[in-house]
């Protein structure tokens, strides 16, 4: 049951690294595994047979999000995008409580201090501001790029991935590639697909060392940083509501999130 629960989540974190405006980041974070993912990542080879038993239904439910199932959950994105849309945002806000508990290591939220706050607050900034920025950028700038120039953008990428309400589109969107980055996961297009997974493996190496850096030597700001990251994605994901029953239909579905939150976080 444990395998099959982290393979549905690496399902969703792979669809998070295709659809517009989902991070998967906040995925990892909305299903309890951010941390554990950057641990067991860093430290693969000092507990091998454990990290594999944890990492390997993930890692195969990320790769069958992002060559299969990210089309069903885009579907449901165009065809039901108030009640999709809702869904997530029940996911984010269902997971706040046991992240502000957690980001203080499980000590009294009372203890917190102000300025770890403002730190929320900052970040939460940056992410309205970047979900608003989405909106202002071409979806293509050129059909044609250069090995070096996709390796960058794949490292890029991997902002996007590690970090928490920082979305893949944006980022290939202001390099220009996302339209070729889709175009070329749909028909496996290697000499796309190569480079820019190179890079991406790379950054995320790299930006998890330096956030597993920032969580174990300021955990608190950084956990309250990653937070309100999250918190303003969501502002990407407010479905356009016209009526009363669009109302009713948008509480209901974020009450659905919540719950579905609750089922797949009562084990690890």
């Amino acid at each position: 049951m444990v395998f099959l629960l982290n393979c549905i989540k690496g399902i969703f974190i792979g669809s998070g690294a295709i659809l517009p405006g989902i991070s998967s980041g906040v995925i990892c974070i909305v299903f309890g595994l951010y941390e554990k993912l950057l641990d067991s990542l860093l430290n693969f080879f000092k507990d091998i047979k454990n990290n594999l038993k944890f990492l390997f239904p993930i890692i195969l439910g990320i790769g069958i999000g992002v060559l299969i199932f990210s089309n069903f959950l885009n579907y449901f994105l165009t065809t039901y995008p108030l009640q999709t849309k809702s869904i997530f945002i029940g996911l984010i806000l269902g997971s706040i409580p046991s992240l502000l508990k957690e980001s203080n290591n499980n000590k009294n939220i009372n203890n917190l201090k102000t300025i770890d706050f403002l730190f929320l607050l900052f970040s939460f900034l940056i992410g309205i501001f970047l979900v608003a920025l989405e909106k202002y950028i071409p979806d293509n700038f050129s059909n044609s790029f250069n090995f070096l120039y996709l390796f960058i953008s794949g490292f890029a990428m991997s902002i996007g991935v590690v970090i928490p309400g920082i979305s893949n589109t944006i980022i290939l969107m202001l390099l220009g590639v996302y339209n070729i980055y889709l175009s070329s996961l749909s028909n496996i297009y290697l000499p796309v697909i190569i480079p820019m997974g190179l890079g991406l493996l790379l950054g995320c190496l790299v930006f998890m060392k330096l956030t597993n850096f920032l969580l174990k030597n300021f955990h608190t700001k950084t956990f309250f940083s990653i937070i309100g990251f999250s918190l303003g994605s969501i502002f990407v994901l407010i479905p356009n509501i016209s009526s009363f029953l669009g109302f009713s239909i948008f509480f209901l579905s974020i009450l659905l999130g919540f719950i579905i939150f609750s089922l797949f976080n009562k084990k690890d």
